[in-house]
This record gives structure tokens, sequence and C-alpha cells, in this order.
């Protein structure tokens, strides 16, 4: 981006006037916007304590660019719209993004190298030594010497959710849930899915809301419900280090119901779980009467009827003991829609009605948020060949939607974009045209004089200024 290129380019002409262009622009990026996400960076110190997760073992003497620069130009790179490394060997001669990530040599002017001057961040073949570095053993490569503490990173994530909240909430909800991440290849760990259809991972996700607790790729010739009892351990024992008191929920669809989980569930102080159960001809034989109530009524309104039944149930086999099962008996312009949770919340503090209703439906909008992170920030680009380097690259997209969250967390509160998704915030937002001019003692960002977000801008700058900088 440094070198100017002189060559003209002739468009069609305006009227009478000749139409040219040419890449004599100077220094300019598409990406201004992405600052925003600096500022959030100084005040949560996110992505810096990401990469306190990763262990250096290069020779320092040879180092140009440090883990926390590496971590940052992934990270930052997600959230800006660039999934792939192969987008690096471009971006590596950003200085907006040198900016970014710290670099104070933006131009790359100090290079070792006369080949890499002009390039002032790293490039594909670097990071893609990062991402395929071994989690344990990386003192002993030859290349790959960047280890990783991965259970560090997921207790990060739990204590990004923790210092949002001033105080202990009174209830918590933790959602589970696992979706399909298709692979094209031969990658370690590919199966089959017989209900997606194609070959696939299947990672396993716990929101709490808005925040990502835990992001575990798995395999998908297993049962969508393993390891959640081990995920559920590890997070709620953290959160229940910092807040002893707090009541949890969990809530998930009918692929979670197991009696492992239940039991545990059942087995925690302050821990109850409303989850969704598979009809069976047993469960739906319990609601006939309540089907026939609800089919009269829909005949007689032509309008969608329910029921509710409250009722105690216990399977043949599977189950240890018997558990409170509500079930929705509904009438369609379709048919019959026989529904049933389990749950272990009291009858005396939660009606049938409201606990489906209210409480139960409302997960629903977990799966936007894993489609946010998905088709937003790039999970589902695991096409490295091994498990771990794949794992990781689902950290980097949930730390960019860590990252994310927070700016429309802290910046976009009181603003017309207070509820965007990561796509719609990257677009109004981060995706500023601009041109850079740096200098000794400053760094000029021209922006867009057409740009339309000036004064929204403006705004969720100032937001950001009232929180205060980390040490």
């Amino acid at each position: 981006m440094t070198e100017c290129r002189s060559e003209r380019v002739r468009f069609h002409a305006l009227g009478s006037r000749e139409v040219r262009a040419g890449f004599d622009g100077g220094d300019i990026s598409s990406d201004a916007g992405g600052l925003l996400l600096r500022e959030v960076e100084k005040r949560t110190g996110i992505v810096e304590r990401l990469a306190a997760c990763f262990r250096d073992y290069r020779d320092p003497r040879w180092v140009e660019h440090s883990v926390v620069q590496l971590v940052a130009q992934r990270v930052y790179g997600l959230c800006l719209g660039y999934e792939d490394l192969n987008d690096h060997d471009e971006l590596r001669s950003d200085p907006l993004l040198a900016v970014l990530v710290e670099q104070s040599d933006t131009r790359g002017e100090r290079r070792k190298r006369a080949r890499d001057r002009g390039q002032a961040l790293a490039g594909k073949s670097t990071l893609n030594r990062l991402e395929l570095s071994p989690k344990e053993g990386a003192g002993r490569q030859v290349y790959k010497k960047i280890g990783r503490d991965e259970e560090a990173m997921d207790r990060l994530m739990v204590d990004v959710f923790l210092e949002a909240h001033p105080e202990a909430p009174a209830e918590i909800i933790l959602d589970l849930d696992a979706t399909d991440d298709p692979v094209h290849g031969s990658q370690e760990g590919r199966f089959f899915h017989g209900y997606y259809g194609h070959y696939c991972y299947l990672p396993l996700y716990i929101f709490c809301g808005e925040f990502l607790l835990g992001a575990r790729l798995r395999p998908s010739n297993i049962d969508g419900a393993a390891g959640s009892v081990e995920e559920l351990d590890r997070i709620v024992g953290q959160i229940r280090e910092r807040w002893p008191h707090v009541r949890i929920i969990i809530r998930a669809d009918s692929g979670f119901c197991r009696d492992a989980i239940l039991s545990w569930c059942e087995a925690q102080p302050g821990v109850d779980y409303v989850i969704g159960l598979a009809k069976n001809s047993r469960l739906t034989g319990t609601l006939e009467p309540d089907l026939d109530r609800a089919e009269r009524e829909f005949r007689r309104t032509g309008e969608a009827a329910r029921r509710f039944r409250d009722f105690s149930y216990r399977t043949r086999q599977t189950w240890s003991r018997s558990r409170r099962v509500i079930g929705k008996a509904e009438y369609l312009a379709r048919g019959r829609n026989p529904r049933f949770i389990v749950t272990s919340l009291p009858k005396t503090s939660h009606a049938p009605a409201d606990l489906y209703e209210r409480l139960y439906c409302a997960r629903g909008d977990m799966e936007n948020r894993i489609k946010e992170q998905q088709l937003g920030l790039f999970a589902d680009r695991t096409s490295t060949a091994t498990m771990q380097a794949n794992q990781l690259r689902l950290y980097f997209s949930s730390f960019a939607y860590i990252l994310m969250q927070a700016l429309r967390r802290l910046g976009l509160q009181g603003t017309e974009l207070a509820h965007a998704q990561c796509t719609t915030i990257r677009l109004k937002l981060l995706k500023i045209g601009a041109q850079i001019r740096v200098t000794v003692r400053r760094v000029w960002i021209r922006m867009a004089a057409g740009y339309p977000g000036a004064d929204l801008l403006a705004r969720i700058l100032a937001n950001l200024r009232k929180i205060p900088l980390r040490c």
C-alpha cells in the first residue's frame, strides 16, 4: 500500500467528461471503523488476555511479530470480515490494521528482510504456523513454536461475562445447543451426520443471553449432548466462585434431555432445568383429552388453540426417577402439534403455560447467536487438517464474537444499533473508507466525508470514553 501505482483506468464518460481512475491515492483503508474495536479492547483487554493464554518458544532474536500482535491480527481480521488466512497476505500492508494491533512501524520500514519491507504485519504463513502449533510440546518444534492453554481460554470466556456485571444477578439462564459445522475435505474428526445430511463437526455452544461462555468443537459421530455435564460443571463452578448464591437455570432442547444432565442439575444446589422432551406414544396419550378439546376450539374459532397439562412422568429405562413434565396440546391449521418439556422448577412458582411460553420458548434466541457467530464471524471456517487447529480457529471466532458483543454492549447502548447483529455493525460502523497518513507525531485517519454515520460514531465513542481504560 505504500507504493503508488500511476496506471490509469478509463471508464465510460460522464457526459462530455472523461472518467479515469488510478491507483495513486496513497494509503487508504476500508476498515477505519475498526478503531472502535481498538477502543473496546483498551477498556476490556479481551485480545491481550487471550494472547496471554499462549506461550511463545520462538527465539526472540528473530521475532518481528509478538504473540499479542498475531492474535490481535487474527481476531480483528475476523471482526472486519476477513475469514481466511490468505486475506492477510494483502492485509499485512494495511497501516490501519497495524494501528489496531499496536504495531508502531505501521509501514514495515524496519523489517529485517528487504522483501518484507512495506508489509508491517504477519502474512498467512506466520499465522498458519500459529494455528498449527500443538497445544503441548511446542518448545520442541522446529517451526511451530507457540503453545497454548485452552483451559485458560475457556476461563477467559466466563471471566468476561462475570466482569460485565457489577453485581451478581439474582438469576441467570444457561442455554446449551449443538449445531452442524460442515467440512469439505479430509479433516481429522469428520463424520457423516444422518440428521444434517453431510460431513460435519458438531460443536457444543453454551450462552447466557448474548454472552458466549463455551464453544467446544466435537466430531459428529457422537450424541449431541456428549460432554455437556463436563462443560456445565466447569462453567457453573467458575460462576459460583464469583457468585456463590446466584440461581441458575439450564435450558436446552430435547437433544439434551439425558438423565446424566438432569441428575447433575438435581445434585447441584441452586441449579434448575427446563429442557425439551421428545414426544412418544405414552406422552401423547396423556395429552389426548386436551388435544381433543384444542381441536374442537380450533374448529369453532379457526385460530390456533392450545392447552397445557402438568403431570409426573418417568421413562421405562433411561431415567433414574420421576420428574415434572409439562405437555402442550396444540392444534394448528396443519393438525395436532403436541410438545413436551421436563423441568425441576416447582409448580408453586411456575405455572405450566408461563413456564413453556415465556421461559422455554425464549431459548430460540440462542440459535440467533450461534448463526451470528457462524455466519458473521466465520466459526465454520474449520478447514485445517487437525481437530486441535480447528478448535483454535473456533476460539478465534469466539473471541471475535465476544469483542463485537462488547462493542454492542458498551458502545452501542442507547443508539439505533443497540441490538444489531455483527454483520450489520460491520457494514454500518467498521467499513469506513479512510486515507491514512503517518507522521512522526501523529497518525492521521481521514475518513470519507460522505460517511452517513458520523454522528452515530461520535456517540459511540462518547459512550466508550465513559469507561475507564485498563491499567
